[in-house]
């Protein structure tokens, strides 16, 4: 390539090629996906080592070394397709296609966007079917608004994990530091649960999930300010506003971030009592506004989240450009 192929630029593309292709169902038919993988090799060790009978010391400890064997083999294999991929001149190609796939800017974009237009149709059956794929909780025990405001929560929160928090381990540690933090989300994701079995088990996975999440949510938060001058109806005053009031009154330390955000951009509140398959969570609100929210106001999430995408975009841009100034 006539120009230096670093970091910055490799995402620049992946990025883009994320949002032009989404997630490739079609392709993960045939072949496991990465993060299917990783899944596969927890609930290996989470059948071999968690065993309710132990003490709440001795599961701490083998939720702790399945954590950190499993995001050193991670990495590990990360640096490895790396080291693989430098040997061939045209390599880079290859990574990005892999950085790509480990990003969710269209496939979150499209699940909330379908929802959204299934409410504005009335549609709630469908609205509800696909917020089975984004949420955990039961979308059977939402109204219809309840269904809008999770599927808004989902986008924000998710931004955050599976698109701005990739992008800046990947900046930092290359793949290696991509592949430990889908590691560690997906570890968060399964078994980083309060539950009566994992919250001993997985408390260092949370814990970990809780750290490695830390910059990205507020730079998430921060982007989703900047996105509400752009968006339509959208005001970015009053999204740092409650942003700043409200991100700490949130379960998570980082989902407030964004969710606040995106909550006060519109004048909208997220959150609130929530059912779960463990049973309800009275959630505290999260902005101000108008609770009753409707498929409107989820197209609405979806274009801020659009326009959030463009600016990580402009900001792998910078930082290609500012890594060219420096060689």
């Amino acid at each position: 390539m006539p120009f230096p192929v670093t970091e910055p630029l490799i995402l620049i593309f992946a990025l883009l090629l994320d949002w032009l292709i989404g997630d490739m169902r079609w392709f993960f038919k045939h072949v496991p996906h990465p993060v299917v993988l990783i899944g596969k090799l927890i609930s290996f060790f989470e059948r071999k080592l968690n065993r309710t009978d132990r003490s709440s010391v001795n599961l701490s400890v083998r939720g702790a070394v399945v954590t950190f064997v499993t995001v050193g083999l991670s990495a590990l294999v990360g640096y490895g397709f790396h080291q693989v991929f430098q040997l061939y001149a045209y390599g880079w190609v290859a990574e990005i296609i892999l950085v790509a796939i480990l990003l969710a800017q269209r496939s979150l974009a499209a699940h909330v966007a379908t929802i959204g237009k299934a409410l504005k149709n009335k549609d709630e059956g469908a609205a509800r079917d696909e917020l089975r794929h984004i949420v955990s909780r039961d979308p059977k025990k939402l109204d219809v608004h309840g269904v809008a405001r999770s599927a808004l929560e989902s986008l924000a929160e998710n931004f955050s994990d599976a698109v701005v928090a990739p992008a800046h381990w990947y900046i930092l540690l290359g793949l290696p530091g991509l592949c430990a933090y889908k590691a560690v989300n997906t570890l968060d994701s399964m078994i980083g649960y309060r539950t009566k079995r994992y919250e001993w088990f997985g408390m260092i996975a949370a814990k970990l999930d809780d750290a490695v999440n830390w910059p990205a949510a507020r730079l998430s938060g921060l982007i989703f300010v900047i996105g509400a001058c752009f968006a339509p109806e959208g005001n970015p005053v009053a999204a740092f506003k409650v942003m700043m009031r409200d991100a700490s009154k949130h379960a998570s330390p980082n989902a407030g971030w964004p969710e606040g955000a995106m909550a006060g951009a519109f004048d909208m509140a997220l959150g609130g009592p929530r059912s779960y398959p463990g049973g309800l969570s009275e959630t505290v609100w999260i902005g101000d506004g108008r609770a009753r929210l409707v498929g409107r106001d989820v197209m609405r999430g979806v274009t801020l989240f659009a326009i959030g995408c463009g600016i990580l975009w402009l900001v792998a841009l910078i930082l290609y450009l500012v890594d060219l100034r420096s060689l």
